[in-house]
């Protein structure tokens, strides 16, 4: 009998699934009754999760794998509990969620989806030119979150000309970025706010209104950027200071209740919307499922994760 692998969705591209088949007898949520039993890894997303019930459901687990960087949703401290290994996939999706971030600050800047509209229904015919916007180039970008991924957005920041300020849990020793001390003071400094920060207890809400009104400096300036998590911007804070104008815009791939999102976040022209495509190309997400697909072979072959999160041989 070959060991099993749960999958929670139908998120791995054909490749991966494939691969997993041919080793593993996989099942999906529709597949698995009665074989709870032969299931030794189950692969999720960060956003489905897992949870101690989940775990508790499979006696002979050994690993969670997360299809992505971000593991909030499992509960990892449940899992090394249980001396179940937990592991995610960094590096893989760095450069295609870097390159959506300055894809929205670009749109937002620049108003490209509005113009859009704006051509497409005619208007240029009948209404004239569309106004004038604002300029990307040279401007202050505040990075929350200076990672993998926090480096790579700044990267491509720089060739904009753009002035690097950040804040992240500790300074990044010999960077040439601007440090600041918190959240506020970030916003204070800069023109776009950036949140590439993992979710946490911590950083949960910590873009919130006080945040958002620095940031416009209560004059209608300012954008803000979400390429990280929905928990980690207070959405109706955000949606105030949109609709007083307080801030010039804001470009999101993520939301605090996915998929749904706030019909005043739909319907706000000065707001991108995105249905958090950060890393979905099909380059990453075949990568991603291949890390996955690996972690899940090393620790049912009796090895450890090539990126584990926890350590459950600690204990």
């Amino acid at each position: 009998m070959k060991q099993g692998v749960f999958l929670t969705g139908g998120f791995l591209t054909p490749e991966v699934q494939a691969r997993l088949e041919s080793r593993f007898a996989v099942f999906s949520p529709d597949s698995l009754a009665g074989n709870a039993e032969e299931v030794g890894a189950v692969i999720t997303t960060g956003h489905r999760g897992a949870d101690a019930a989940l775990m508790d459901g499979f006696p002979h687990l050994r690993i969670v794998a997360c299809y992505g960087v971000g593991y909030d949703g499992i509960d990892v401290g449940a899992a090394t509990k249980r001396g179940i290994w937990v592991s995610n996939t960094p590096d893989v999706l760095n450069d295609d969620v870097a390159d959506l971030a300055l894809a929205l600050m670009l749109s937002v800047v620049r108003r490209l989806p509005e113009s859009e509209r704006w051509a497409r229904a005619g208007q240029w015919e009948t209404g004239g030119d569309f106004s004038l916007t604002e300029r990307l180039t040279g401007r202050r970008l505040g990075m929350l979150g200076m990672g993998r991924i926090g480096g790579a957005i700044v990267r491509r920041a720089l060739a904009f000309d753009m002035e690097v300020y950040y804040h992240a849990t500790a300074r990044k020793e010999g960077s040439p970025h601007k440090w600041a001390g918190s959240v506020l003071e970030l916003a204070r400094e800069v023109d776009i706010l950036c949140v590439a920060a993992p979710a946490t207890e911590q950083t949960r809400g910590m873009v919130n209104g006080e945040v958002l009104r620095a940031l416009g400096k209560e004059a209608g300036l300012g954008w803000l950027v979400n390429i990280a998590r929905g928990s980690l911007v207070d959405e109706s804070a955000l949606i105030e200071v949109l609709r007083e104008g307080v801030i010039a815009g804001a470009a999101l791939d993520v939301f605090a209740d996915e998929p749904r999102i706030p019909l005043e976040l739909r319907e706000m022209e000065n707001v991108v919307l995105s249905p958090h495509q950060g890393s979905a190309t099909y380059h990453t997400r075949r990568a991603m499922g291949e890390l996955a697909a690996e972690n899940v072979e090393r620790v049912l072959g009796g090895e450890k994760p090539k990126t584990p999160v926890n350590n459950p041989e600690l204990g």
